[in-house]
């Protein structure tokens, strides 16, 4: 789960870190109100979405002089103008796609002299299992830009959990960071702030870009982003509370409440799958024979007829759909649930695509049984490469 900028950073502040402050407009005519409560003489009006890529973006539609979703303000009257410019618009970054995401909300933050731009970072690296910091003095750039052409100016390490963290950590980040003085102590006071937020709220990434250095040689957390593990969201329920449904995927926000895995993505071939290593093999076999999936879902080892009428519900209501893949292997999962929940779900939103059916395991004979007497117009298959082909050849043609 990702949150907004300005929640973050009013998370980070709970936590001792240094931050800038700001306030969150939903409604133009707050603007100029939230403005003035700022010190200014510098304003800084910042688009509130799930991307990166902000301050390059554009608006559909712009008009002349209007460029990107961070923009500078030299009085609460051009905070004001700049708030209703952007706001209730859509934007367009490299991360969003063409499609874009409506600006709901704004956050004006006051503005910061800034003498060094500087990158820092905190994930789960899966290879180690351990959570670990990524240093880099080429803050401001997208930090995949950076290892591109320069991977000698990043470093990263991780963190030993039965150790822990220690001030040797965090003046390895300011060493790598160049700081000097008392920014050293600042740095390894920051760092222990960052990696105690990390741990107790369940984050998987937490990204300051930049952080930067003042002219009076302090530190702050210019922006931040930081995604939460959807897993531990249970014993968060503080962190769920700052959820915005309206930035994510539909299809996957439904999926969630059902307790289904599912990812939309960009091609024609829905798939429906139980276990994650099947789906991706689905997936695979589905381009192999000249298609694209149009999702990942997996219903799970022991989804009911309930469910998986749901996952049939979702994969139908993306209109990029033109065919769909019943792909199970019954282990604990038995092939007749699966068989009554698709004809349960056809059944109650219809079926305007071709379906490929393929079933093996558990109660196999009685599923193909149930889908045969159905009187549904299912394509069945012996195997997945034989679905595979089957519901290419019915999409294409």
């Amino acid at each position: 789960m990702n949150i907004h900028e300005y929640q973050a950073k009013a998370l980070l502040r709970s936590y001792g870190c240094p931050v800038s402050d700001g306030r969150i407009v939903l409604r133009a005519e707050e603007a100029k109100t939230c403005a003035s409560e700022l010190d200014g003489p510098l304003w800084v009006i910042k688009a509130q979405i799930h991307a990166g890529g902000r301050g390059k973006g554009s608006f559909k539609e712009a008009e002349a002089g209007e460029k990107g979703g961070v923009r500078l303000a030299k009085s609460v009257e051009e905070a004001e103008m700049l708030t209703k410019q952007m706001l209730g618009r859509t934007l367009v970054t490299h991360q969003t796609g063409p499609a874009g995401k409506q600006v709901n909300r704004i956050y004006i933050e006051d503005g910061s002299d800034i003498a060094r731009e500087l990158y820092l970072a905190l994930l789960v690296d899966r290879a180690s299992s351990r959570v670990s910091f990524v240093v880099s003095t080429e803050g401001g750039m997208d930090i995949e830009e950076v290892a591109a052409h320069t991977p000698e100016k990043i470093l990263s390490f991780s963190v030993d959990p039965a150790s822990g963290l220690s001030d040797f950590h965090g003046r390895r980040v300011a060493f790598a960071l160049g700081l000097e003085g008392g920014q050293v102590k600042q740095c390894v006071q920051l760092v222990k702030n960052l990696y105690r937020a990390f741990i107790e709220k369940d984050m998987e990434m937490l990204e300051i870009n930049p952080l930067i250095v003042t002219p009076d040689g302090n530190i702050k957390c210019l922006d931040a982003k930081i995604g939460f593990d959807n897993n531990a969201l249970y014993r968060q329920p503080d962190i769920m509370a700052l959820r915005d449904e309206t930035e994510e995927d539909s299809k996957e926000l439904a999926a969630s409440k059902f307790d289904l895995n599912y990812i939309a993505l960009d091609g024609e071939i829905g798939c429906m799958v139980n276990g994650a290593g099947l789906a991706m093999a689905t997936m695979d076999i589905i381009k192999l024979y000249g298609a694209e999936p149009a999702n990942f879902l997996d219903v799970g080892g022991g989804a009911t007829k309930e469910k998986v009428t749901e996952a049939f519900k979702i994969i139908t209501s993306d209109p990029n759909v033109k065919g769909i893949l019943v792909n199970i292997f019954g282990g604990i999962m038995r092939c007749d649930i699966i068989a009554e929940g698709v004809i349960a779900a056809v059944k109650e939103v219809g079926l305007q695509v071709p379906l490929v059916v393929r079933l093996e395991g558990t109660n196999v004979a009685l599923g193909k049984e149930i889908i045969q007497n159905s009187g549904l117009n299912v394509i069945a298959a012996d195997d997945l490469s034989d679905a595979a082909k089957k519901i290419v050849k019915a999409v294409k043609g």
